[in-house]
């Protein structure tokens, strides 16, 4: 099969409180991203409720697909095979897009294709414009994950380093629960840290000595953001946020390069919620040392989405490879 040839797969995602379908060409041409956010569903509780989740999940599913297909303005017939997410993520919310995915593909007899929500972030940018290189190094960071891949192909990700605790976007809620502010934390956070009249760093440096594992944690920085809070209860929150912020980004581009030197890969994809931090593009282009090609995507695509699954799941398609029927969800990846 010719994988520059036109085909159409249509990408269901619910790994978590995000509802999303959408329709991608060749895949790397973005016809149609539909999402449904649960923001406002999970607010007051602070987090995602799993049975929330999956509920609203169940309601808005058929509906986002049917959008998605009308955006792109194609049917059911003209799809050649459909691509959902079966893992990592809660395992609720999971089953209704494969669910739904299995139902398109046997009624049409049109192949399916179980993606891991992990590698579909990390391929986002390349439905923008960029090409699928091989290796580079992937950094994943959203409210869930945090980690490093040395990424050598289409379904060979190599694990080299994630997190001991706490993800950095979970980091980024509990701090702003903390201080009063609003779900999600990201956001209020990087608005906040932006009007800080002083710019002091008033925490230590998370894991300063070299890690070879490229390990990270956020319990540390969470602990003592609270605990500065308690000693020093007049400081500013914007200045609270601006040196948590300062710290919990810094790790993450250090790290980075660490693993760009060590395994001489200079092609770095950063992906996820996370990714889509203006603070933190800044800090990973202060990091850099001239050579190396660094692929982000746009803030849209960073973000849970069904064009990313639509997307990796085209590279699993052209390759012959296809899931089961009967494919089970997995809450790990």
């Amino acid at each position: 099969m010719n994988p520059n040839s036109d085909i159409l797969g249509l990408g269901i995602e619910s790994s978590c409180d995000e509802t999303a379908a959408a329709v991608v060409r060749s895949g790397n041409e973005v016809l149609s991203n539909c999402i449904f956010s649960q923001i406002s569903l999970h607010k007051e509780y602070f987090g995602v409720v799993p049975e929330i989740a999956s509920r609203a999940h169940l309601e808005v599913i058929n509906g986002l697909i049917a959008k998605a297909l009308h955006d792109a303005g194609i049917g059911f017939s003209d799809l050649s095979y459909i691509a959902a997410t079966n893992r990592p993520g809660l395992v609720g919310s999971l089953l209704i897009g494969l669910q739904s995915a299995k139902a398109i593909s046997f009624a049409l007899k049109k192949p399916l294709v179980a993606v891991n929500h992990l590698e579909a972030h990390l391929y986002a940018p390349f439905l923008e414009g960029h090409s699928l290189e091989f290796p580079f190094i992937g950094l994943l960071v959203s409210g869930g994950n945090t980690a490093l891949y040395l990424v050598h192909d289409v379904g060979n990700m190599e694990l080299i380093g994630k997190t001991v605790d706490d993800a950095v976007g979970e980091a980024f809620d509990k701090v702003a629960k903390f201080l009063s502010l609003e779900y999600p934390g990201g956001p209020v956070i990087e608005k906040l840290a932006k009007n800080a009249q002083k710019k002091n760093i008033l925490f230590p440096k998370i894991l300063p000595d070299p890690e070879e594992n490229f390990r990270f944690s956020y319990s540390g920085i969470k602990t003592a953001v609270i605990n500065y809070c308690k000693a020093n209860p007049r400081i500013p929150k914007e200045e609270i946020v601006f040196s948590f912020q300062e710290r919990a980004l810094e790790i993450l581009a250090r790290r980075l390069f660490d693993a760009v030197k060590k395994f001489g890969v200079g092609r770095i994809v950063v992906a996820g919620g996370v990714a889509a931090n203006g603070r933190l593009r800044e800090i990973i282009d202060e990091y850099r040392s001239g050579d190396e090609t660094i692929i982000i995507p746009s803030k849209i695509l960073c973000t849970d989405n069904a064009a990313m699954a639509a997307g990796i799941g085209y590279q699993y398609f052209v390759r012959g490879i296809k899931s089961p029927l009967d494919t089970d969800v997995y809450a790990r990846g």
